[in-house]
Order: C-alpha cells, then sequence, then structure tokens
C-alpha cells in the first residue's frame, strides 16, 4: 500500500473510532432495580410511597368490610404536585390504583376521565350495538369515598450537598358528609452529596465576578454559594428553596 493510501486508512479509523466513542450508550436495567442520578423524586421513590400507601388503605379497608359486611367503593380525585419537580402523578395514582385491584378488598371504580369515555362509548352503543350486547345508560356504580392528596417536596442546601424531603399526604373522603375516613402519609428523606468538582463541572456556565481573598488566601464561599443558588434557581424547575 503507498504511504498516501495508508496515511488515509489510518485517517478513516481514527474518525470512525472516534465516532464510536461519543456514540449513546443505551443499558437495559429491570423496572424494579433502583437508579440514583440526581436525587430527584423517581420510579423507585413512586413505587415504594405507593406499595406503602395502598397497604395502609387495605388495612383501613379491611375493618370497613368487617362492619358493612362488603368492600368500600374507592375512586380516585386529584393528587396534586405540590413540588417544583413536575412530578409524574399519574405514575403514583396507577401504581397504587393496581395495587388496590388486585388485592380484591376494595372496588376501585373508573375515574372522571374515564368514566367521560365509557359513557361515549355506551351512547355510541346505543345506536349501533345490537339489543343484546347494548349496555344501557344510567346503571353506573356510585362511590363511597374519593381518594385525593398531594405530593410536596422540601429542600435544605448547602453548597457541596442538600437534604431533599418528599411527603405524600393522601384522604378518603366520604362523598355523603365529606369527613375524611381516612389519612395516610409517606414520607421520603435523601442526602445527597456533591464531589468536590462539582462547582467547575457543574456550574462553568455561571458568570464568574471578582473573587475577593482575605489576607490569608481563603476563598469567599459566602459569595461562591450565592452565584450557585442564583444559577440553580433560573433553570427549569428550580426547587421550592428557590421561592
Amino acid at each position: 500500500m503507498r504511504p498516501a493510501n495508508l496515511r488515509q486508512a489510518l485517517a478513516a479509523i481514527a474518525v470512525l473510532a472516534a465516532l464510536s466513542a461519543c456514540a449513546t450508550v443505551v443499558e437495559r436495567i429491570a423496572p424494579e432495580e433502583p437508579r440514583e442520578l440526581s436525587g430527584a423524586w423517581n420510579d423507585t421513590d413512586s413505587r415504594l410511597a405507593s406499595e406503602d400507601m395502598a397497604r395502609e388503605l387495605l388495612g383501613w379497608a379491611d375493618n370497613y368490610a368487617l362492619k358493612h359486611l362488603r368492600p368500600p367503593t374507592l375512586v380516585v380525585g386529584q393528587v396534586r404536585d405540590l413540588t417544583r419537580e413536575r412530578i409524574s402523578v399519574a405514575t403514583f395514582v396507577g401504581d397504587m390504583g393496581r395495587a388496590l385491584v388486585e388485592s380484591r378488598r376494595v372496588t376501585f371504580i373508573a375515574s372522571g376521565e374515564e368514566r367521560h369515555g365509557a359513557r361515549d362509548e355506551r351512547k355510541d352503543q346505543d345506536h349501533n350495538a345490537t339489543e343484546e350486547t347494548r349496555k344501557p345508560m344510567g346503571r353506573e356504580l356510585g362511590a363511597d369515598y374519593l381518594l385525593s392528596g398531594t405530593i410536596s417536596a422540601i429542600v435544605d442546601r448547602s453548597v457541596m450537598a442538600e437534604v431533599r424531603y418528599y411527603q405524600v399526604d393522601l384522604a378518603l373522603i366520604d362523598l355523603a358528609d365529606n369527613s375524611k375516613a381516612w389519612v395516610g402519609q409517606k414520607k421520603i428523606k435523601k442526602m445527597v452529596r456533591r464531589p468536590a468538582s462539582w462547582d467547575t463541572e457543574l456550574t462553568g456556565d455561571i458568570e464568574r465576578e471578582p473573587q475577593h481573598f482575605a489576607s490569608h488566601g481563603s476563598r469567599d464561599e459566602t459569595a461562591r454559594a450565592f452565584r450557585i443558588q442564583r444559577w440553580e434557581c433560573s433553570r427549569p424547575g428550580a426547587f421550592p428553596s428557590c421561592n
């Protein structure tokens, strides 16, 4: 092979090696395997919280069934996300709903949005389905209790670490008189420590201001912490402590 061709071949191999090194790598993991990246609310928190809350609620449901000789009928109302993280409330409600349905110890009926879809289907059946298979209107099962609640968060932070605290509050509201028949609560607390290089790796785009040094040469950590907090609070999904 001529030297020029050899150089071209080696250059092509080097380019291919560089491109392969920059390629996206996808790793498949089990859905139940916990992975913590940022310390924010994740799928593991959602699963653990929903399982614990469902377990508490089923204990109340068993006492209800002993007293009334039938399981209670529940419907999910609004579970509000009060954090700044845009938590997927639907995932949490879905996990909890599945646990309740599979227990067969409560009657879990469709939510308001799901009922609208079912009603549209019954209206369509009135015009298009046969008499033998048509489902009539006005035979829906009414709920005894409405399940609603909130997910909130508190973040306590320093320059190199933070404590993230999440609280899930749920309540069963008696639809007959609006009294609360059951109140459940789940708390999750995490300590997140950042590496020593965090300041330069994650805050490289912060507008650097003149640093002030004492006579012995120590860095002004208060000013540095203020700039980091200002940068983080300017990002989408800022923490509640930025309010």
